[in-house]
């Protein structure tokens, strides 16, 4: 299965939406696509929405981990929301969401960072 890539950005937030499976095989894919429209666009904040994001491996992982900095480096805030449950339990053992908050659905993810902004 390969992946495909979603983006919409509503304000100032960048919604990413993930189907498919990220791995070492589409990993690249993300990193650029997400780095590309955080760097040329006008958001502060990333919503990352897995609802059909079937499989991830620790190179998914690595990739969102390394945009979620960049976020933060530019004084934002990255969340995540809507993950299968397969996805839901590597982000649990990663530890990643000690430091990445996690939304049931799209709608309460962007409202929260709608807050912050």
């Amino acid at each position: 299965m390969s992946l495909q890539v979603e983006l919409e950005q509503h304000r100032n937030v960048l919604i990413v939406r993930l189907r498919g499976e990220l791995d070492h095989h589409t990993a690249d894919i993300v990193r650029f696509k997400m780095e590309d429209a955080i760097l040329r666009g006008r958001c502060d904040h990333v919503v990352l929405s897995l609802k059909d994001l079937q499989f991830m491996d620790s190179s998914g992982l690595g990739v969102i981990l390394g945009r979620y900095k960049l976020v933060k480096s530019r004084g934002g805030k990255m969340v995540v929301c809507d993950t299968q449950a397969s996805v839901k339990r590597l982000f649990e053992l990663s530890g990643l969401f000690k430091i990445l908050s996690f939304y049931e659905t799209e709608r309460s993810a962007v409202a929260s960072l709608e807050v912050v902004s």
